[in-house]
């Protein structure tokens, strides 16, 4: 079934789609976002219920290989120690992620000047900076200005996040070490915001948030996105990017819920589709005219990949902490973010505070770490951890690296037949040492702060939520996917808006960044209207 050309397709309704659908709303074009997952209903979250962490690791998994819902596609991904989390549905990603809110350093955008590492970007903080400030209205930033770690930010926000009885308790550890820590900036609204209620600290917040404190997409972005005339389909899988014999895009063929395969033409096709979505597509939307791939001259679509490792260093107390209670996130240490000659690394990470664990995820921890045994002492070992395990993780810089690479599997399919995303990933000495360094400067907290058990992990196995690096931008076609503004430098009309066009990852969570390019992006597209395939 085809219909008539519409100007605009996106092609993924998360953060970077619903950020581009709102921004080039204005320009009346007629557009059309494709999303293979459903449009959400915060009712039917887990956090609406008291069997939230069952359902946490089911429907609401963050892996889509243990989800298995209709809308997910199964990934591939036995050769890689870190495994992919994301979220397919209205919002993306931002469904159920913890909320937290850095920006990138202005240092993050130039580490081959700094420290002679991976490439520079094309763009800087500067360029970013007031697409950063759009995008924190429209999602709506808490957190305290002032950071030191942020010279001249002092932008306006809700009130920060409590820091409860854990951030109370490392906040010590931390000051006695005399390190850096301060409150996150979180999208979570600490005060009534755009029609959005305050957090009243259900705990939930990577299962979704029901209350709507927490900023995802689907409630931020797309209600201003479709009362402008944005449509967005819902239910929509895209199996390949169409191209004419003069190398254009000329839009998608997709299947909808019921299997049937869909053709829809468009001016412009832009992807929004992640990390690993993005190359997938790409990859398989194989011609005459790319062979290997669309957009892939380079040989660069699909590596690179990113995925941020992550530390896991968890503390027991004596004292009772606030467990569960209020957002997973509530201050961070950069103490140990920009490159230090004296360590055998480069680049470094930031320390996010992680609060304690609900009653399910004690119990089931616990007796994977054999802290909790069966038999005699079950519940008295449970009483131990319940509502006394608190810590951090460590977000590691991941460096860019070819050999990391999302490829097309040549077995494994989705429902509809299409390949799935296979990972090849392997984490770099740098990485290991810098895990290893976060473990020893997050221990040294944990015993400053009065823990008396500690126990590590790294990498996380899911800590996957951060894919990056796949269709990468710069200035040269060799290089590079896409130019500096995000089109493709074989397809004129084809841009590229998520975590796959980052040349770096920095040592923080990407979704600011992701949001602010992806607006930087619209403006630009905006601004060459009348010659944007020139």
């Amino acid at each position: 079934m085809t219909e008539q050309p519409i100007d605009v397709l996106i092609i993924g309704a998360g953060a970077s789609g619903a950020a581009m659908a709102w921004s080039l709303a204005e320009t009346r074009m007629r557009i059309v976002c494709l999303e293979q997952g459903d449009m959400m209903k915060p009712a039917n979250y887990p956090s609406a219920g008291r069997d939230w962490e069952a359902r946490s690791q089911a429907e609401f998994s963050i892996s889509p290989n243990q989800r298995q819902l209709p809308v997910d596609y199964p990934i591939a991904e036995e050769n890689s120690p870190i495994k992919v989390a994301n979220f397919n549905g209205v919002g993306g990603g931002t469904v159920l992620y913890a909320g937290h809110f850095p920006r990138f350093h202005p240092s993050d955008f130039h580490v081959k000047s700094l420290d002679g590492v991976a490439d520079d970007w094309p763009v800087d903080y500067a360029t970013l900076a007031p697409h950063y400030a759009e995008n924190d209205r429209m999602m709506g930033v808490a957190g305290l200005p002032g950071d030191p770690a942020y010279p001249g930010d002092n932008a306006k926000r809700m009130p920060p996040l409590p820091l409860g009885k854990t951030g109370e308790v490392l906040a010590k550890g931390f000051n006695k070490l005399n390190w850096h820590w301060w409150p996150s900036d979180t999208a979570i609204a600490t005060e009534p915001y755009d029609g959005r209620d305050k957090c009243i600290n259900l705990g939930a917040c990577l299962s979704g948030c029901a209350q709507g404190a927490k900023a995802s997409t689907d409630i931020t972005y797309w209600p201003h996105a479709m009362r402008a005339g944005v449509e967005l389909r819902t239910r929509c899988r895209v199996r390949e990017i169409t191209v004419d014999e003069d190398g254009m895009a000329t839009g998608v063929i997709y299947y909808d819920g019921d299997g049937v395969e869909h053709a829809l033409q468009a001016h412009v096709v832009v992807l929004a589709c992640n990390g690993v979505g993005t190359p997938r597509i790409l990859l398989n939307s194989k011609s005459i005219a790319f062979p290997d791939g669309l957009a892939n001259s380079s040989g660069l679509v699909g590596k690179n990949l990113m995925f941020h490792p992550y530390a896991s260093i968890m503390g027991v107390f004596d004292e009772q902490l606030d467990g569960y209670k209020g957002p997973n996130k509530c201050i961070r240490s950069q103490e140990f973010y920009e490159t230090d000659t004296t360590r055998d690394f480069v680049r470094g990470y930031t320390l996010e505070i992680v609060r304690g664990f609900g009653p399910v995820s004690t119990a089931i921890s616990g007796l994977q770490r054999n802290k909790i045994p069966w038999g005699a002492g079950h519940h008295r070992a449970f009483r131990s951890l319940f509502n006394h395990v608190a810590g951090m993780v460590a977000i590691c810089e991941d460096l860019p690296e070819e050999h990391n690479r999302v490829t097309l599997d040549p077995e494994l399919k989705d429902s509809d037949g299409i390949p799935a995303p296979k990972i090849n990933y392997t984490l770099s000495q740098n990485s290991l040492k810098m895990m290893e360094h976060a473990i020893a400067r997050g221990s040294e907290v944990l015993r400053a702060a009065g823990a008396h058990d500690i126990f590590t992990q790294a990498p996380i196995s899911y800590g996957g939520w951060h894919l990056m690096g796949t269709a990468r931008m710069g200035t040269d076609p060799a290089r590079s996917v896409v130019n500096e503004w995000g089109r493709s430098h074989d397809v004129k009309n084809l841009f590229v808006i998520d975590g796959s066009i980052f040349v770096t990852s920095a040592g923080v969570n990407p979704t600011r960044t992701i949001q602010a390019l992806a607006l930087y992006i619209a403006d630009q597209m905006k601004q060459r209207l009348a010659n944007l395939f020139d």
